[in-house]
């Protein structure tokens, strides 16, 4: 693996033009970093924990630097642990319920999101996810910053190849920016997901957190090429299989 290093990658000329005119409006547009790495350009990371602990040291501080920074938070979690994620949320120094009521951290339960309707539909989701984008940008936010639990997988017979095809659709959206390029942090537990999946889903992320370190993924697909793989039968023997049924 390549280590991705803090100043690795330039902002850009578009980002350096959201950011002048962010100052020129009196707000403030931050150089997302996780775990201390900037994502620069290819914000579309695969994070992987192994406990609740692992992820808060690096997703709270993300949390915190996208507040401080005037942004938004967008995050998706089990609806059954909404409260327990609040209370880590606010034990780490996190003042959800004051974000929350001025609109600046929306939490989501997978079942409104990802899985709303009962079942999964990948482009429904993504247009779900652009309108959310839009609306924050029309709204003054320079960033949003999205964080989403993904064992919403796990749920509702969801096919491995509709998982992938959703994360490889994912990186047009950095790939061919019409805006700011709006950081996507996608959990993963390592207690959850089987290793054979997780080395799949790494193929769809240009970037990965594993052991509280952010790297360059050398095995990251382009979209159009995965997307072929996946309709030559690339992926299989996992492409039938249905997630959450080991």
């Amino acid at each position: 693996m390549i280590k991705f290093m803090k100043g690795a990658v330039s902002i850009g000329p578009l980002a350096e033009a959201v950011a002048s005119g962010n100052r020129a409006l009196g707000r403030s547009q931050s150089a997302p970093r996780l775990c201390g790495a900037l994502l620069g350009t290819r914000p579309h990371v695969c994070a992987f924990f192994r406990d609740t602990e692992e992820e808060d040291r690096a997703l709270v501080p993300f949390m915190k630097e996208g507040l401080a920074a005037g942004e938004k938070i967008v995050a998706t979690i089990d609806p059954v642990q909404r409260e327990e994620s609040i209370d880590r949320f606010v034990t780490a120094g996190l003042d959800f319920p004051a974000a929350g009521a001025r609109g600046r951290f929306d939490l989501h339960g997978w079942s409104e999101t990802h899985l709303g309707g009962g079942a999964f539909d990948p482009e429904r989701t993504l247009g779900f996810f652009s309108e959310i984008s839009q609306r924050a940008s029309s709204e003054g936010f320079p960033l949003t910053r999205f964080i989403t639990h993904m064992e919403w997988a796990l749920e509702g017979g969801v096919l491995l190849t509709d998982l992938l095809e959703y994360e490889a659709k994912a990186n047009k959206v950095w790939m061919s920016p019409t805006g700011p390029i709006n950081p996507v942090i996608c959990a993963y537990d390592l207690r959850r997901f089987s290793a054979e999946i997780i080395v799949d889903v790494m193929r769809t992320h240009p970037m990965t957190l594993i052991d509280g370190l952010v790297y360059e993924n050398p095995f990251f697909v382009p979209p159009e090429e995965f997307a072929q793989e996946l309709r030559s039968g690339g992926t299989a023997p996992l492409s039938g299989r249905i997630l959450g049924i080991r």
